[in-house]
Order: structure tokens, then C-alpha cells, then sequence
């Protein structure tokens, strides 16, 4: 079988799982993907970006109706909370970044302050409940444990990890991702205004 044919249909099986099991690694959504279809060779695996561009397939093709909702309303909520901790330089990542959320997903917000304990004390002065917990990224070549708060909205669980400004130029990997995309809060309200006019120009 062709190798490039492969790729796709483990590409393909992976959006798929991803998407109907709410699996944020991508590396186990391939090998997942890969053992359904008996496809031993890891040669023959997709990468990172080319299972983000099959899971915008997926949605676009059996997911339109319930889609954009789902990511509207994650939007809203991710926008929200990035408003209200502006003073601690909030960018968001994950799936809403990237177009793919959906009713399993969760927000991903990182903070660049100097400061953990203050942001701790903001949520506890709003009244905000939140759990501690740690994020493990991979950063110039190593692995390293940060803070994070976890809050619990009605959508989704709501993850802020805490890390020093000086990372802020930095691009971390993260474990269930290549690559970790971030976007500051105009960015962000800046791709949303472009998303609909795109919309409304359909």
C-alpha cells in the first residue's frame, strides 16, 4: 500500500478518535489509529500537523452543524477569562486556538507574570474556586513541571498555567502537541473578527 495513502487513513482515523473520544494527545490518537487499521510501521505515521489539518477535515464534513456552537461558546468563555486576567498577560492555546474544539475539549490559557501567588490571591479575592495542580512542557530540550489553576466552568474545565515573562518569546513543546501555538488576547479577538467576516462573506 502506497505510504502516502496510509498516512492519510491514520490521519483520517485519528481526527476521527480524536474528535469522538476527546483525546488531546495526538501521538496516542495515532497509534490508536494505526493499530485499528493493523499498520505496524511507524514510518507510515502522520505528523502533528497533518492530523490538525485532518481533524478541520472531519469537522468541516460531518460536524458543521454542531461545530462552530461548540466552538462559539468555548470562544466566549476563553475570551471572558482572559479579560478579566489581563494584568497577568494571558495568551491562549490548545484546540480553540487552532479551530478544533469541540464538546470535549477544555481551555488552555498561559500567564507570563513574575508572580504565581498573585494570581492565586485574584482568584481567590473574585471568589473564583480553582484546584492547583502542574503542567508538564518541554522546553529547550527538557522537561520542566509549572503551576497551573484549573477552574471549572458548565462548558469545560479551564486550565491557566503560570510562567515567567522571560518564556514569553519562547515556543514550548507540550506533550499531546508538537508544537504549542499560543495568541495574546487582541490577537485572539483579532482572529475571531476575521473568522466572521469570512463567515459573513460566505
Amino acid at each position: 500500500m502506497h505510504t502516502d495513502y496510509i498516512r492519510i487513513q491514520v490521519a483520517q482515523l485519528a481526527a476521527q478518535l480524536i474528535h469522538e473520544h476527546g483525546i488531546q494527545d495526538y501521538a496516542l490518537a495515532k497509534r490508536k489509529a494505526a493499530k485499528q487499521l493493523g499498520i505496524a510501521d511507524a514510518h507510515h505515521l502522520p505528523s502533528n500537523p497533518e492530523i490538525e489539518h485532518a481533524l478541520h477535515d472531519h469537522l468541516a464534513l460531518f460536524h458543521a452543524d454542531t461545530h462552530p456552537a461548540i466552538q462559539s461558546a468555548l470562544t466566549a468563555l476563553a475570551i471572558s477569562t482572559m479579560q478579566s486576567l489581563r494584568p497577568y498577560n494571558p495568551y491562549i492555546t490548545g484546540a480553540l486556538l487552532s479551530g478544533t474544539a469541540n464538546a470535549h475539549s477544555d481551555i488552555h490559557i498561559e500567564l507570563f507574570t513574575d508572580s504565581e501567588k498573585e494570581v492565586e490571591l485574584f482568584l481567590l479575592n473574585n471568589h473564583i474556586k480553582f484546584k492547583q495542580d502542574q503542567r508538564q512542557i518541554k522546553l529547550n530540550g527538557n522537561h520542566k513541571q509549572i503551576p497551573c489553576f484549573v477552574l471549572n466552568a458548565d462548558e469545560c474545565d479551564i486550565y491557566i498555567s503560570v510562567h515567567p515573562p522571560s518564556q514569553i518569546r519562547n515556543a514550548p513543546r507540550d506533550t499531546p502537541r508538537e508544537l504549542l501555538k499560543r495568541a495574546s488576547l487582541q490577537h485572539f479577538l483579532s482572529l475571531q473578527a476575521d473568522n466572521q467576516a469570512a463567515a459573513s462573506s460566505a
